[in-house]
């Protein structure tokens, strides 16, 4: 009886790993199905994840806090 235990839990960590993988691929084709269902982005359209950034160098933070330490004062 002692060696049915370990395989028995083998199993059930088969079983559970099994469960997370076929989890996984249905997140996977719900994103794929969300992604073509939304179509491709038109070419003026800005990324939402780098909306509003700006290219080259960016102020120090503490510029940034001194100008709008001043433009709140005003």
């Amino acid at each position: 009886m002692a060696k049915a235990k370990p395989s028995q839990q083998k199993r059930a960590r088969e079983r559970a790993r099994q469960e997370r993988q076929k989890e996984k691929e249905q997140r996977r084709q719900e994103s794929k199905a969300r992604k073509a269902a939304s179509g491709p982005r038109q070419a003026g359209d800005e990324d939402p994840d780098i909306a509003g950034i700006v290219p080259g160098p960016q102020k120090p933070l503490w510029e940034e806090d001194e100008e709008t330490k001043e433009n709140e004062v005003e």
